[in-house]
């Protein structure tokens, strides 16, 4: 019977069990996609990833990331909880703190920062451009209902992932939301993307950045912890306030409506590059045995 390692990871967390949780089957060679899919169906995780070795020489890794029902290009927790599954299973390692992950979005480059239980690992978010600006359309208006918006006006953005982008006036506003997730599921259905994701600017002395994601259109209410749509914020917040007090990175909170608690830190190089990560713990490090 086939047997794999197999890590169960919390993405995220500033404490524990607040991150998101990941599956990762570490050296998954000769499991077909079919069967990927299956033990991502039968996990029942948002999603379930398989590291493979690279077939591309400027790559330490491949990654395959499967939801329950579909195989996806790219997502951010997955693919910094996939790269400390990879490290801590010694399947890659990290040279002068860089690796590179090869996955359907093309090669990521990886930063790893520190060691330990201490050690954080960021991504490079794909380039993002901003598809729309305004609260000009019908499905968006009804997803936000009557939300007091922020400084910067509601946008679609791409990179990655798309996903439509609202700040709201402050941090209550976005904490005490009461989504219309009909709405925001047509709202994904109408623009081909993930959903909506909300967010304030905090003065909090551990954050400040309150996030909240509705990837309706993947078929999720909320995400506790999404690093794809805090890199699309990130963008779009290095694009429009280039000289502004968040232009160089921040800290984001996200999930305590839903009894998570996580923390994504992010950076942003002076082009503009953005990194999103974190840290990641190991709650479950045993071995699956799948045989079709």
């Amino acid at each position: 019977m086939p047997s794999f390692r197999y890590l169960q990871l919390d993405v995220f967390p500033a404490t524990l069990g607040g991150g998101n949780p990941l599956g990762v089957v570490v050296d998954a060679r000769g499991l077909p996609v079919a069967t990927m899919q299956r033990i991502a169906r039968w996990t029942n995780l948002v999603e379930t990833t398989f590291v493979l070795p690279a077939d591309d020489a400027a790559a330490n890794y491949r990654l395959r990331i499967f939801t329950p029902t579909a195989e996806i290009p790219f997502a951010g927790h997955p693919t910094v909880g996939s790269a400390h599954a990879a490290l801590e299973t010694g399947f890659a390692s990290a040279r002068e703190g860089r690796m590179v992950q090869q996955c359907g979005a093309g090669l990521l480059p990886i930063r790893v920062d520190g060691a330990g239980a201490a050690r954080a690992i960021s991504v490079q978010a794909p380039p993002a451009r901003i598809l729309h600006e305004g609260i000009d359309d019908g499905a968006l208006r009804a997803a936000l209902g009557f939300s007091e918006l922020g400084n910067l006006p509601p946008a679609f953005v791409e990179g990655g992932r798309r996903w439509w982008l609202a700040e709201l006036v402050d941090e209550n506003t976005v904490r005490s939301l009461q989504p219309n997730h009909t709405a925001i599921k047509a709202l994904a259905r109408e623009h081909a993307c993930l959903g909506l994701c909300v967010f304030a600017r905090c003065k909090k002395p551990d954050y400040d950045l309150v996030v909240r994601a509705f990837p309706a259109g993947a078929g999720i209410v909320e995400d506790p912890a999404s690093g794809a749509a805090n890199g699309l914020i990130a963008a779009y917040i290095a694009q429009r306030e280039a000289h502004g007090e968040l232009a160089r990175g921040y800290r984001v909170s996200q999930g305590r409506e839903m009894e998570h608690d996580a923390e994504l830190i992010v950076r942003i190089d002076a082009d503009a590059t953005v990194w999103v990560g974190g840290r990641t713990q190991t709650i479950v490090d045993g071995r699956i045995d799948w045989s079709d």
